[in-house]
């Protein structure tokens, strides 16, 4: 017997709606963990759908953090002026500006990554596993593997979420696509912070205030 408590319980871990928590309940037989990926395949169904669909709508948000220190502008774009202006749309664009300031990603999915970028990072640990005397197959899958781990610190919709690691950006946007039933994309965003860029001069306060004394 499906109960309100396991409907409850599904609604709360997917965000999917009460109606689709207990249909795809009631075609598990109650297994949660079944359920859950039942709604997550229809999820990614629905984005694949709306993936065509034109998003010219939505919002620039804006976050400072750190009493100014760290700055984000982000564009997020959905297919209606309405969907841009519910609080659930907003909170998300929020989450994303967030995502940005705390972990600064480069670029924001791996296509935008230009292609001398990946050589470089490729040649780079390329040389460093030769000097190391690894054999050729093992470079290789050292090259390969640390291009994916770029990838996922780089790229915006490859990292963790920061309010729930479990889950990619890329996830958490699917999972919103599903729900909110528009295409949403992340288009663009910039980030700033305080004295980034800037070489700073490298001073001993030891040395500074017997200089001083020598006055």
């Amino acid at each position: 017997m499906i109960t309100a408590v396991m409907v409850k319980e599904l609604r709360e871990k997917t965000g999917a709606g009460m109606m689709d928590c207990k249909k795809a309940l009631t075609e598990a037989n109650g297994d949660m963990e079944k359920a859950i990926e039942t709604i997550k395949e229809r999820g990614l169904a629905v984005v694949a759908k709306k993936a065509g669909r034109i998003a010219a709508e939505g919002l620039v948000e804006a976050y400072i953090h750190g009493g100014g220190r760290i700055g984000v502008l982000v564009e997020v774009n959905c297919e209606t002026d309405f969907v841009a202006k519910t609080a659930e749309y907003k909170e998300f664009c929020r989450d994303i500006a967030m995502q940005v300031a705390a972990s600064s990603p480069q670029f924001v999915r791996r296509e935008d990554v230009p292609q001398d970028v990946i050589d470089q990072e490729k040649a780079n640990t390329r040389a460093e596993a030769e000097e190391e005397g690894k054999p050729a197959n093992i470079i290789e899958k050292m090259v390969e593997g640390r291009a994916e781990k770029y990838f996922k610190e780089a790229c915006l919709l490859e990292q963790p979420f920061i309010k729930n690691t479990d889950i990619t950006v890329q996830q958490l946007l699917n999972e919103k696509i599903a729900k909110i039933g528009e295409n949403i994309t992340i288009r663009r965003f910039a980030r700033y912070q305080v004295g980034e860029g800037i070489e700073k001069k490298e001073c001993n306060l030891a040395e500074e205030i017997a200089a001083l004394t020598k006055k």
